[in-house]
C-alpha cells in the first residue's frame, strides 16, 4: 500500500491508528502548485500528531471552486507530489465541494485549516469536536500562495513577449 489511499483504506488505517492511541491529523486543500507556504503549512500541521492526512479535492471540485482554467496539474499529479513528502502520511483525493463527507467518516483527532480560516466556518469542526477532537487554524506564511505565483507567471510572461 502507498501513501495515496481511498476512503475505506484511510478508514481501515484511522481504526489502527486509534487502537494504537495515535493522533491522526486531516487537512484538506487543491494544493494546485505546491510553494512554501503548503510546506511549512503542512510541517505544522504533522507536529500536532501522529499521521497527517491530506484530503485533496479532485479535479472537478476544484473546477467548480476556483473556476475555469483549474487546476493547473491534474489531481494525479497533484496526489503524487503531496505523497512524496516525508511528512505527509496519506493522501485521499475526494470529489466533492467540501471535505465533510471525508471528515466524517475519517473522524479526525486534530482538523486543521490555514490561517486564512477562521475556526467557526472550518467545515467539520463540529463532528471533530463532538467526538472530543481539536480544530486549529495555522498561520500563513505570508505573500505565498497559489494566486500570486499564477500572476507571477502571467506578469512575467507578458514582459516576454
Amino acid at each position: 500500500m502507498g501513501k495515496i489511499v481511498k476512503l475505506a483504506e484511510l478508514i481501515r488505517i484511522r481504526n489502527k491508528a486509534k487502537k494504537e492511541n495515535q493522533k491522526v491529523v486531516f487537512t484538506n486543500g487543491c494544493f494546485d502548485l505546491l510553494h512554501r507556504g503548503h510546506i511549512e503549512y503542512l510541517k505544522k500541521a504533522k507536529t500536532l500528531g501522529d499521521i497527517l492526512v491530506i484530503g485533496l479535492n479532485s479535479d472537478y471540485s476544484v473546477r467548480r471552486i476556483k473556476g475555469k482554467g483549474r487546476p493547473i496539474q491534474d489531481q494525479k499529479d497533484r496526489a503524487e507530489i503531496l505523497a512524496s513528502l516525508y511528512f505527509v502520511d496519506y493522501v485521499c483525493i475526494f470529489n466533492e465541494l467540501t471535505p465533510l463527507k471525508l471528515i466524517s467518516k475519517l473522524v479526525p483527532d486534530i482538523l486543521v485549516k490555514g490561517g486564512d480560516w477562521k475556526i467557526r466556518d472550518i467545515v467539520g469542526k463540529e463532528t471533530v469536536e463532538s467526538h472530543g477532537g481539536k480544530v486549529l487554524n495555522i498561520k500563513m506564511v505570508k505573500g505565498k500562495s497559489t494566486q500570486q505565483i499564477i500572476q507571477t507567471i502571467i506578469r512575467r510572461f507578458r514582459n516576454i513577449k
